[in-house]
């Protein structure tokens, strides 16, 4: 789309400069210019203008739809580390298998590395039908450019219709690579997928405009349709010693290996942080706990129960809290068995964070919390009572 002022026409009236919103427009001897670097093609000083002279000219977009009639199948990104398979990547195993199910066809893994051998059985049990194995030295330790180049090969030959990748770290540098490379469509950090009934494309649902709704989207067009999922968002199907998978070695020209970069060494981290992601039982905090030195009530809660502490975004904003025990859409994604939270809303944001628990436990003196709706168990009280109480009752019981 293209924006012109029919010179002819223009009186100089300034109606133009009025309604632009970008200040894109001057008068210069009784005539109007807009300066294109500034105008956005809104339209606006189009509608102003009664003398008509102003025009918007609409380009058609000219743009290739590729064939998808072939592309079959879904696949999912096996990620490891130190010749481990990440737990994030039998999560979407499992819900790979219900997806497939509605189309009616076999779920692949994508496991590259080298010495991987004692990984494969578990994941044919845990849901890959079928294992794509890309071993060399070189890739012992994931890196950038070779394994985009070996996932951009295997989607080229194989045609897969779906794509999924676990959204850490990892997983979010590579896959959006791969997207760009293979010109398909990505969303990122999906916390629902599903498949439309009558079109069979992927209906890949997140959080949108800071939280405030859920968005789904589809990308009809183009393949594989791809989409990142956070951990513990989805949870692994139950492993199954009689499930049997066809193990597919694939090998590429050397070159397809090298990286511009190189990898030093590997250091774990020194720094010792809660890891909410494993937990099995998490108690958090929020807005109503009032400051930082209150946390010590959930503290000694957590400690009774061998869980970690959380928090909501609104304590760390506040400073309560480190950035590296917040639940929710900015922090971390859990699933624990138990959690419970105290003092907390139940915005959208957190809710995305830990709707996933098996069980909700709720504390918050305002019965009409949103937190109450996708609570197991509510609690409506003064959490500053209630927790000295839980964690006396959970003391006795645990002595017997």
């Amino acid at each position: 789309m293209s924006i012109q002022v029919i010179i002819e026409k223009c009186t100089g009236c300034s109606l133009c400069v009025k309604a632009c919103p970008f200040d894109a427009i001057r008068i210069t001897d009784k005539k109007a210019f807009i300066d294109l670097n500034k105008c956005t093609l809104c339209g606006a000083c189009k509608d102003a203008c009664k003398f008509k002279a102003i025009i918007l000219v609409k380009e058609p977009a000219k743009c290739d739809l590729p064939d998808i009639k072939d592309y079959k199948g879904i696949w999912v990104f096996i990620e490891q580390k130190n010749g481990r398979v990440q737990s994030v990547s039998y999560e979407l195993l499992g819900k790979a298998q219900e997806l497939a199910k509605k189309l009616d066809c076999q779920v692949s893994g994508v496991l590259i590395g080298d010495k991987l051998e004692d990984q494969l059985d578990e994941l044919v049990f845990c849901g890959a039908d079928n294992i794509y194995l890309v071993e060399a030295p070189e890739l012992a330790n994931f890196q950038d450019e070779p394994y985009t180049n070996i996932l951009v090969q295997l989607i080229k030959k194989h045609k897969p219709e779906i794509f999924l990748c676990g959204a850490t770290n990892i997983g979010r540098s590579l896959i959006s690579r791969v997207a760009i490379n293979i010109k398909a469509g990505l969303t990122a950090d999906c916390t629902g997928l599903d498949i439309d009934p009558d079109k069979k494309i992927l209906l890949q649902t997140r959080p949108a405009f800071g939280g405030n709704i859920m968005a789904t989207i589809i990308s009809p067009n183009y393949r594989p349709q791809m989409a990142t999922v956070r951990h513990k968002v989805f949870a692994p199907m139950p492993a199954d010693k009689k499930r049997k998978g066809k193990i597919i070695r694939e090998s590429f020209d050397s070159s397809l290996y090298v990286s511009r970069t190189k990898l030093l060494d590997i250091v774990d981290e020194v720094e010792s942080t809660v890891n909410l992601s494993e937990a099995d039982i998490i108690v958090s905090g929020g807005r109503g706990m009032g400051g930082h030195e209150n946390f010590k009530l959930l503290e000694e809660l957590a400690h009774v129960l061998g869980a970690a502490v959380g928090s909501s975004r609104a304590a760390v904003d506040s400073g309560w809290m480190p950035y590296s025990h917040q639940v929710g859409q900015t922090g971390r994604t859990v699933g624990p068995k138990i959690y419970i939270a105290c003092g907390i809303s139940g915005q959208i944001q957190h809710l995305v964070g830990m709707q996933s628990s098996k069980i909700i436990i709720a504390i918050n003196k305002d019965p009409e919390a949103p937190i109450f709706k996708v609570a197991t168990y509510g609690i409506v009280g003064d959490l500053f009572q209630v927790v000295p109480a839980l964690t006396q009752a959970f003391k006795t019981a645990l002595r017997k």
